[in-house]
């Protein structure tokens, strides 16, 4: 995948596949810590203990007919490239959350690509989702000199 806006697709696809009713999708830029950060939140079926620990494998899926997840995994590898990281936590019943984090300047990093278009193309094809989406921009604060 080219741009974390494909990423973002295929993680809204498990909301999507896991029956959530409403996902909230944050990005924060914080360039003060040289940081990005994304997070999807969703209301859907969770994963049970065996599951969550084979999340990141690429050979592993729920989906039937599927042989290989490779969506989380390669989510996780596009961090990791980029000096970040990722953490998934679900429970039964209780939905999922994925946090993936990269570092700004890293020269690995994929860019965002189009995550308005992705937005509105989740929300066009399945209306009766709830889908919330946030991007916060924190700047990097000045440094300013002064007498002492």
């Amino acid at each position: 995948m080219r741009d974390l806006s494909l990423h973002l697709l295929d993680l809204l696809d498990n909301c999507i596949a896991a029956s959530s009713s409403h996902v909230e999708v944050r990005i924060r830029e914080d360039r003060a810590r040289d940081l990005l950060e994304m997070e999807i939140q969703d209301d859907g079926t969770g994963m049970d203990g065996e599951s969550l620990q084979r999340v990141l494998d690429p050979f592993y899926t729920t989906r039937a007919g599927k042989r290989v997840g490779l969506g989380l995994a390669l989510f996780a590898q596009a961090s990791r490239e980029a000096g970040g990281s990722v953490s998934v936590s679900s429970e039964p019943g209780g939905g999922t959350r994925v946090s993936g984090s990269f570092r700004l300047s890293h020269p690995d990093r994929k860019p965002l690509g189009d995550m308005d278009g992705t937005i509105q193309a989740v929300r066009a094809t399945h209306p009766g989702m709830s889908l919330e989406y946030s991007y916060t921009l924190v700047e990097a604060s000045e440094c300013r000199g002064g007498s002492r």
